[in-house]
């Protein structure tokens, strides 16, 4: 089943890139029969108003699917998982990060964000998982970082260890969470956890997307 009509529909209504992933070698039992990742991806910090953007986008997908006759459920972005929702009960079993990279739209960095080859990880991410027949995208299993080290030379809480990521190797420990939520003195998020942002925005990809990030 062609995906591409899909992606042109949100695309059209306000998504940076869409992407469609298998994602079986990736679920757990609760949720087998959904094998198709649709990772929605918006060129935003993620804020109260990106969340409504995705949630958007995410609802325009579960019309498209349902009217279609496909069983659906959306994984809300990642600000978005308030304690009273059913859906809060599910975020241990799926992350975006991997509908993103099974759905080719980017690589697991050293910082541990996803990082687009144009956008970095400058990108705010929601999936809708699916068990539509839809033709999935190369996916990217490997990191694509090379030998840059920024965001681990750059991290003022030495929470980045400096790790390739790799679908073989997922049990890495990337970023040790633990050392960034200590860090004094830093921009919050919307739910008032640390967020200093550094890793971000050093990444060559981040600042300079693909054509010159090859050359930094």
């Amino acid at each position: 089943m062609n995906a591409d009509l899909l992606k042109q529909h949100l695309k059209r209504e306000g998504a940076t890139l869409v992407g469609i992933g298998d994602i079986s070698e990736a679920l757990s039992s609760e949720i087998m029969h959904l094998n198709r990742g649709i990772a929605i991806a918006v060129n935003r910090n993620l804020n109260r108003g990106t969340v409504e953007i995705l949630s958007r986008l995410q609802g325009l997908a579960v019309a498209w699917l349902s009217v279609r006759g496909f069983r659906n459920l959306s994984i809300p972005p990642d600000s978005d998982r308030q304690k009273d929702k059913l859906i809060t009960k599910l975020y241990k079993l799926f992350c975006h990060k991997t509908a993103a990279t099974c759905s080719g739209l980017g690589w697991v960095g050293k910082n541990g964000l996803v990082i687009n080859r144009e956008y970095g990880s400058k990108l705010s991410w929601a999936t809708v998982l699916t068990n539509a027949p839809l033709l999935p995208d190369r996916p990217i299993r490997e990191s694509e970082c090379g030998d840059c080290d920024l965001c681990v030379r750059h991290c003022p809480s030495g929470a980045v260890t400096g790790h390739h990521w790799s679908v073989r190797e997922h049990g890495k420990k990337l970023v040790a969470y633990e050392k960034c939520a200590a860090l004094k003195n830093v921009r919050q998020s919307i739910e008032g956890k640390p967020n200093c942002g550094f890793c971000v925005t050093v990444c060559p990809y981040s600042r300079n997307g693909k054509k010159k990030a090859a050359n930094s």
